[in-house]
């Protein structure tokens, strides 16, 4: 008998675990991400409805504080710094919450994302940017929450946010002229000496023009000579040495060798005391 009921007890817990039945979230998840310039930018929401309801002023007050969607706060990542209402908001991620009102919003950008809703101590401190939008009326009803990318530029974008017959954006400027100048002005100086160390190093190690690498170190090595760096310096007697120049070599350890013992860097005076050892230079 006690086996009988264990058995059904069994079938019981199974039948209900199986029986689950998975529905539509009433207000569904959306992740998009956008490319503004060269700043990648991702916004993670959840999207309630009107389903026949008022919206502003009634299901979501005038005057008080709105997650901005539904479930957990709305959050939006930046890969790169950007300006908000004419202050810098640092690279990384921020929860949206909006104060709406009639005829403007207020929206900021909040440090903390760990919120579900609002945070129940609101600390300024953790704001990051805070800006007024001015409410724009669309003739026609958007039923679902929605946050949009609009007029996209090469240096900025508007952060849009439509429900009911509102919306309103937030310009967000990205630091694209800054990036491009920066890296056509490199390009333009041509490669600098951490390039050419790369480079020849990167011969080295993958067996190939053994030449070249000679010519890419030694231009490494006078790009810095007011500055020597040993372990530089050491690569630069290995790359040598390979390609036969033992005196090269040699040369290049006794510097790589007086720099290290200087730094007090004991693992590279005993790796080119064991290489001048080995070429007859001690």
């Amino acid at each position: 008998m006690k086996k009988l009921i264990t058995l059904l007890m069994v079938f019981a817990v199974t039948f209900t675990v199986n029986a689950q039945i998975e529905t539509p979230q009433p207000s569904p998840s959306q992740k998009m991400e956008q490319k503004v310039g060269l700043t990648d930018v991702t916004v993670e929401y959840s999207r309630p409805s009107m389903r026949g309801r008022t919206v502003f002023g009634n299901l979501v007050p005038y005057g008080k504080l709105w997650r901005t969607g539904a479930n957990q706060n709305t959050m939006v990542t930046f890969s790169t710094d950007v300006m908000i209402g004419g202050k810098t908001v640092k690279a990384g991620s921020y929860a949206i919450f909006t104060t709406p009102n009639k005829d403007n919003w207020e929206v900021v950008f909040y440090s903390d994302t760990n919120n579900w809703g609002t945070p129940q101590n609101w600390d300024e401190s953790k704001v990051a940017a805070k800006v007024t939008a001015e409410v724009y009326e669309i003739p026609m009803d958007i039923e679902t929450f929605t946050i949009s990318f609009d007029d996209l530029t090469n240096d900025s974008a508007v952060l849009g946010i439509m429900w009911e017959k509102v919306y309103v954006g937030v310009k967000i400027e990205v630091p694209t002229d800054k990036k491009v100048s920066a890296a056509i002005e490199k390009v333009m100086n041509g490669p600098s000496a951490d390039d050419y160390y790369a480079a020849a190093r990167y011969y080295l190690e993958s067996g190939k023009d053994i030449n070249q690498a000679v010519v890419w170190m030694d231009k490494a090595i006078e790009m810095t000579k007011d500055n020597p760096r040993f372990w530089w310096l050491r690569q630069q007697s290995l790359i040598k040495a390979k390609a036969g120049d033992k005196k090269g070599a040699i040369k290049a350890a006794k510097a790589s060798l007086e720099g290290a013992e200087k730094a007090g860097n004991a693992d590279y005076i005993k790796m080119n005391k064991d290489s001048l050892k080995e070429w007859g230079a001690m």
